[in-house]
């Protein structure tokens, strides 16, 4: 049996090529967000996803967006994101069967320690992100349609900002590339807690703010239907679905911490 491996969405063409309506039923195509493959969690998640039901699991990695637009294809067997609003369209849609809430952390406003903005002294996120835009610091957004930027542009519309100037780089890029950007040139920037705690190349920055529940980052398991597409490996969806709603799921997901930080808190239920 073949270890789990991560796939980069140049591969996924050649991928449904080769699998397509004959997929083999220990394999399952997965497509997820950045954040979660930045976070680290699949390396803990994977193996004993393996080991437990003998699931070979290829990871997609792409913003929300574009998973799900996978998802749509019928190019992946299951979708793992945060997105609700997307999610939820995506399921009333008939793309997936159901949607499944596994677990949650939160994003954090990253920025220059040394804090030009005064984002730090905000009493909301929105208040946070104000206080950015008037001091004309730059901010980094990832720009692509994951489920990170959706939570960046609703928190600019709380603020009553619409962003734009040469503040403002829309790099187009997944969590890790644009924490790089970031990190280059001294930018805030919106991102999940797992990302950044994993994140090696912090440089001069930090989190300057934390904490609104505004900021809260659901992640949730969809199904892709098979109705719409009779190749998807269905009854694999099925189990890494009892599993991820499992107690053993919830022991590694709520055991995984980086620094001492407890990263994800495990919210499904069975």
């Amino acid at each position: 049996m073949k270890p789990w491996r991560v796939v980069s969405l140049a591969l996924v063409l050649p991928l449904v090529a080769l699998f397509g309506a004959g997929a083999r039923a220990d394999t399952l195509r997965m497509a997820v967000t950045t954040s979660f493959a930045n976070s680290g969690l699949a390396e803990i998640l994977l193996p004993e996803i393996t080991s437990d039901l003998g699931l070979d699991v290829e990871l997609l990695v792409v913003g929300t967006g574009q998973a799900l637009a996978l998802g749509e294809a019928g190019d992946v067997d299951a979708v793992l994101v945060h997105s609700k609003a997307a999610e939820e369209a995506f399921v009333a849609a008939g793309h997936a069967t159901h949607r499944r809430e596994i677990m949650y952390n939160d994003f954090v406003v990253v920025g220059p320690v040394v804090d030009p903005a005064l984002a730090a002294g905000a009493e909301t996120a929105a208040e946070a992100f104000a206080a950015i835009a008037r001091a004309g610091a730059t901010f980094v957004s990832r720009g692509d349609d994951s489920g990170t930027h959706k939570a960046e542009l609703a928190i600019w519309s709380k603020a009553g900002v619409e962003p734009a100037g040469a503040w403002y780089l829309s790099v187009g890029q997944g969590m890790g590339a644009a924490l790089n950007t970031a990190s280059g040139i001294d930018a805030y920037i919106l991102s999940d807690r797992a990302s950044w705690l994993n994140f090696a190349n912090k440089g001069a920055l930090g989190v300057v703010f934390e904490g609104d529940p505004a900021l809260f980052n659901q992640y949730a398991y969809l199904p892709v239907n098979p109705t719409e597409h009779p190749y998807v490996n269905a009854a694999g969806a099925e189990a890494l679905e009892r599993w991820l709603v499992s107690d053993r799921a919830r022991e590694l997901i709520e055991g995984y911490r980086i620094e001492g930080q407890q990263l994800f808190v495990f919210n499904a239920v069975e």
